[in-house]
């Protein structure tokens, strides 16, 4: 009888402290917790990516002094290979980043820890921007291999006295192709404090965000990359959006100086005056104040700079949604605690403090209710854009498919550009015919 009591109140115990954790590992504060070591790979998300990670997981640490964390670094050039490497080997970290892209294509591999009965610990679905989910798992399946970690999107910032001086209204004339093109042609050649700026300053094919700078024009004319399991760069529908971005350089509203250029030289140029508009991401706005911080006198002013959304295309209004997840290798022996963390990396405050470090958006959508989003007039705007956001298909053959598709797009901005003669937009279809064909190639050897 005794023994049957004894039991019962180890069940009991045992429940409880599943309830609470989520794993099989006691959190009971009386039980004595094994000291743990999670290996946790990330890439470098911010200026001194392994120091500020750590400082953002202090409180988890110190709540949980069994845990010890050890970070390491990854180049995201060198990421992909050593994380399927990884996969393949079952030499791999507890934890892992991972682009959002990579995650169906890994969990492909049986390499990701099932994190679905998990969710519950970390606020359940409606914890995220719902944009972000469809990230964390494989198009047509109910599982979820990751945890959506931080969001790298795009919108307009403006220069508000180049718009004021232009008579462009950004809250209005920014709303539409239609209108956005038309203030566009404003702005273009408008003169500020003696400097001419061009319309729009943006990158070209010398860029590795080809595919994601095409992307809200594309699916604003109600085309897509890739749909059903099949390349639809080449759809009526794409092509128009397509042909729209490459009208814009075409018809002299983005500088054919900046196409030769990445995003990181087209941003300081729009911080030293060069252009009146630009399109980026949330962690510009970081930049143009702690540049402005350091020096004023040679700085943008971050009170003359305004954001706007992405514009309205025929079909609709999207915002590309990129960025980055978190998962746990099913190889890892330390489950209960690598949960934990993912947890932990998941909450509001958590993610609102690594934002802060690395400039980009959270996913948890509690954090956009912080002040660090609503006092600021930059940022807040981004919180308006969320409603808008997508991602790529999450399938395992985008991974590979993706440097396919920059390779059509960059073939655009050569036709823009003139190297193989006069621009003619009919030479875009071709193209996008031919990328379409090799990313179909890619994709029927998935299946």
């Amino acid at each position: 009888m005794k023994k049957k009591l004894l039991s019962a109140v180890l069940v009991s115990i045992m429940a409880i402290s599943l309830a609470g954790c989520g794993s099989k590992t006691s959190d009971s504060s009386s039980a004595k917790k094994e000291n743990v070591n999670l290996n946790v790979w990330i890439m470098p998300n911010s200026g001194t990516p392994d120091k500020d990670f750590m400082e953002v997981i202090k409180p988890f640490l110190d709540k949980n002094p069994n845990i010890k964390v050890t970070p390491t670094v990854l180049d995201w050039g060198s990421a992909w290979t050593k994380i399927t490497a990884a996969a393949t080997s079952g030499q791999a970290p507890d934890i892992t980043q991972l682009g959002n892209t990579w995650v169906s294509a890994v969990s492909a591999m049986g390499a990701l820890e099932d994190l679905t009965p998990s969710y519950k610990d970390f606020g359940g679905d409606e914890a995220f921007v719902k944009a972000t989910l469809s990230t964390t798992g494989i198009e047509g399946k109910s599982e979820r291999y990751a945890v959506p970690w931080f969001v790298d999107t795009r919108a307009i910032y403006y220069r508000k006295d180049a718009c004021e001086k232009a008579g462009v209204d950004p809250t209005k004339d920014f709303n539409t192709w239609d209108s956005f093109k038309a203030a566009l042609k404003k702005l273009n050649g408008v003169e500020v404090n003696g400097k001419k700026m061009a319309a729009l300053g943006m990158p070209g094919k010398n860029d590795w965000n080809v595919v994601h700078n095409f992307s809200w024009w594309i699916w604003g004319a109600g085309g897509e990359y890739i749909k059903d399991g099949k390349a639809a760069i080449n759809s009526p529908e794409s092509v128009q959006g397509i042909n729209y971005y490459a009208s814009l350089a075409a018809e002299g509203l983005m500088p054919k100086a900046a196409l030769e250029k990445n995003s990181s030289e087209v941003e300081a140029l729009f911080n030293s005056g060069e252009y009146a508009t630009i399109i980026s991401g949330a962690y510009l706005a970081q930049t143009i104040k702690t540049e402005f911080a350091k020096d004023s006198a040679k700085s943008l002013d971050p009170k003359k700079v305004g954001v706007a959304i992405i514009p309205e295309g025929p079909k609709g209004r999207y915002a590309f949604f990129g960025g980055s997840d978190l998962a746990v290798f099913k190889s890892s022996k330390n489950k209960p605690e690598a949960i934990k963390l993912l947890a932990y990396l998941s909450s509001a405050d958590a993610q609102v403090a690594y934002a802060k470090k690395h400039g980009n958006l959270p996913t948890n959508a509690k954090s956009f209710d912080d002040k660090f989003v609503t006092d600021d007039p930059l940022l807040s705007v981004f919180k308006q854009q969320l409603q808008y956001g997508k991602s790529y298909p999450s399938i395992p053959g985008w991974a590979p498919s993706e440097s396919l598709l920059q390779k059509g797009l960059s073939n655009v901005w050569d036709n823009v550009m003139g190297v193989n003669g006069a621009y003619d937009p009919a030479k875009n279809q071709k193209e996008l015919d031919a990328a379409a064909n090799d990313v179909n190639a890619v994709l029927s050897q998935q299946k």
